[in-house]
């Protein structure tokens, strides 16, 4: 493996288990290398309420900084329905249930490339 598909591996290690430790649910993670240009990997998650969600977030984003991955963007936290983070290899979503279900980013990220379709 190279060497940032290595660091990709192990922050995604690190965030799933920030994430497990914060008591997230339905946590999916999606493997993005070579289908964007936005990072290797997206992990999308649920926190069951605004504070739920703004926990999960901060939580993750203390557990980066303490392992010098501190330089994530962050959107959404002021309202907690909806955080992105992201950290440049790996991009967050965590949601309220009902708001994840209205975009649904799985179902678009599970589209198959149009190679796979052809082969």
């Amino acid at each position: 493996m190279e060497r940032g598909a290595d660091a990709a591996a192990r922050a995604l290690e690190l965030v799933l288990a920030s994430l497990e430790d914060s008591k997230a649910e339905d946590i999916v993670s999606i493997d993005i290398a070579g289908k964007s240009a936005l990072g290797d990997y997206m992990v999308v998650v649920s926190g069951r309420s605004n504070r739920h969600v703004s926990a999960i977030s901060e939580h993750l984003i203390s557990d980066l900084k303490d392992e010098g991955l501190g330089s994530a963007r962050v959107e959404g936290l002021e309202t907690g329905d909806w955080v992105l983070i992201d950290t440049g290899d790996i991009i967050v979503h965590v949601f309220r249930p009902e708001i994840r279900e209205f975009y649904n980013l799985e179902r678009m990220w599970a589209v198959p490339d149009i190679e796979d379709r052809l082969h």
